[in-house]
């Protein structure tokens, strides 16, 4: 994983819109729409639901790790999971409550989960999801299941993983990075105890 700056509670919120504006028009493994354009489609899928601000945060961040760490453009090609997943909540966990860190964490698993209990979920995968799968450990089988079943924040983690499912559509019109600053920097001031 590569190494980050010193971040703390007033610059965390900086880092991440950092990285929208910089590396946010990237590809998004094969989809039609860009990486921030996915993740912006699922904090806007989840503001619309009504959703409250972690889950919101969780949507809009489940696929920040993909900035994280180390693994070049072609590690899919290479039959390499980079554990994208790991390490977005490994840097945010220090700024952000367990629901938003699970709903990053579990992203993948809950896929796997919902590959293994929804007879429909998998027939609404995209190409590139189904390609990840493989890499991912494909569909959880029965001890798996019910070891994540018992999740204290299983219904959080798998609405943001429908979210992500949802969020790849060409050309929709999201809210940008920053309509949801503030909101990130509330949740973090709450969290970490600090005023803005």
């Amino acid at each position: 994983m590569t190494q980050t700056p010193d971040l703390t509670s007033a610059t965390i919120v900086a880092f991440i819109a950092d990285i929208f504006e910089r590396r946010g028009a990237e590809s998004y493994l094969g989809e039609a729409v860009t990486m921030s354009e996915h993740m912006l489609q699922g904090a806007a899928l989840a503001e619309a639901a009504g959703a409250s601000d972690t889950m919101i945060a969780g949507a809009l961040l489940h696929d920040i790790g993909h900035y994280t760490n180390e693994f070049g453009d072609d590690y899919i090609d290479r039959g390499i999971d980079n554990l994208h997943e790991e390490a977005g909540a490994a840097v945010l966990e220090r700024f952000f409550p367990t629901e938003v860190t699970d709903c990053i964490r579990h992203h993948v698993a809950a896929k796997r989960y919902l590959c293994a209990t929804d007879p429909a979920y998998f027939a609404r995968l995209s190409q590139a999801s189904v390609d990840t799968l493989r890499l991912q450990g494909g569909p959880m089988d029965d001890s798996e299941v019910a070891a994540f079943a018992r999740h204290p924040n299983l219904d959080a983690i798998l609405q943001v993983r429908i979210w992500d499912d949802e969020g790849k559509v060409p050309g929709m019109v999201t809210p940008d990075f920053a309509h949801y600053a503030p909101l990130l920097q509330r949740i973090v001031d709450a969290h970490t105890g600090a005023s803005s």
